[in-house]
C-alpha cells in the first residue's frame, strides 16, 4: 500500500529505446534504485496524445520531427513510485541534452541527442499526475509494497 511519503513519476521508453533493444537494461535500473513499478505497457502514442503531451514545444520548428519519432515504433509507458521519485527518477536518466549527460545517467551512457534521447520522465509532481492520467487508466496501476521498502528506505522516509 501506497505510503503517504511516496511519490509517483511517468517514465516513456521512446522508440529508440525499443529498437536498440534497451528495454531491460534500463527497467532495471530503476528496480535497482528501489523505485517501485506500479504500472507498465506497450502502447502507440497517436497524433492527439503525441500533441497534448507536447504542448509546450508544439510551436517550434522541429516538433514534426518529434512527433514523426515518437509515432516510429510502439513506446513503454512506465509509473514508478518511492520516496522522492520524482526526483531520483530524474538523476536516474540525467538531462535532456544527452551529449552533456553524465556518465552513469541512462542519457549518459545510452545517448547523444536531445530527441533520441531514450527516456522521458516526469520534471514535477504536478507533472507526474498529469502525465499518469495521459497514459493510465486507474486501474492499470498497482498498489502493493515491495518486499525489501525496510531495507531501502530508512524508518523516518516510510512513516
Amino acid at each position: 500500500m501506497a505510503h503517504p511519503k511516496e511519490e509517483r513519476s511517468l517514465i516513456i521508453l521512446k522508440p529508440d529505446c525499443v529498437m536498440r533493444g534497451l528495454l531491460g537494461q534500463i527497467i532495471e535500473r530503476f528496480e535497482k534504485k528501489g523505485l517501485k513499478i506500479i504500472g507498465l505497457k506497450m502502447d502507440n502514442i497517436g497524433d492527439v496524445v503525441i500533441e497534448e503531451h507536447y504542448a509546450h514545444l508544439k510551436d517550434r520548428p522541429f516538433f514534426a520531427g518529434i512527433k514523426r519519432f515518437m509515432k516510429s515504433s510502439p513506446v513503454v509507458l512506465m509509473v514508478v513510485a518511492g520516496f522522492r521519485a520524482v526526483d531520483a527518477v530524474r538523476i536516474i536518466v540525467g538531462p535532456t541534452k544527452s551529449y552533456i549527460a553524465p556518465a552513469g545517467s541512462i542519457r549518459g551512457d545510452f545517448s547523444m541527442s536531445t530527441q533520441t534521447n531514450i527516456i522521458h520522465a516526469s520534471d514535477s509532481i504536478e507533472s507526474a499526475t498529469l502525465e499518469i492520467k495521459r497514459f493510465f487508466k486507474g486501474d492499470e496501476l498497482f498498489d502493493y509494497n515491495r518486499l525489501d521498502y525496510q531495507f531501502v528506505y530508512g524508518e523516518d522516509e516510510r512513516a
